[in-house]
């Protein structure tokens, strides 16, 4: 049978009461996440607007102008709610996985 040092048990205890204290202790986390919004999102929309003196050529053709920028306005506008909506869920994930921590 081998003899103990008696620096053994404290350094034991030691040993315990440490890893015991870091399982305990939640890991360091970082920010939330965030999600960039693309250029297209954020770009303010430019409508087409007519001459002084328009002729029934620039009405036809602000009228397909204006148009086709409002799609595109709409279309940037629902790309930053999908965003937003992306990013408050990849938010409520992060909370959620927080909150298992005591």
């Amino acid at each position: 049978m081998t003899l103990m040092s008696r620096s053994t048990p404290p350094a034991l205890l030691a040993c315990a009461l440490m890893t015991a204290s870091c399982a305990a202790s939640p890991p360091t986390s970082a920010a939330p996440p965030r999600l960039t919004l693309p250029r297209e999102a954020t770009t303010p929309c430019r409508l087409d607007r007519l001459p002084e003196a328009p002729t029934l050529g620039d009405l036809e053709s602000s009228y397909m102008t204006r148009g086709l920028a409002l799609a595109e306005c709409d279309a940037a506008r629902r790309l930053a709610v999908e965003t937003l909506l992306a990013e408050r869920a990849l938010q409520d994930r992060w909370r959620s996985d927080q909150s298992k921590w005591p």
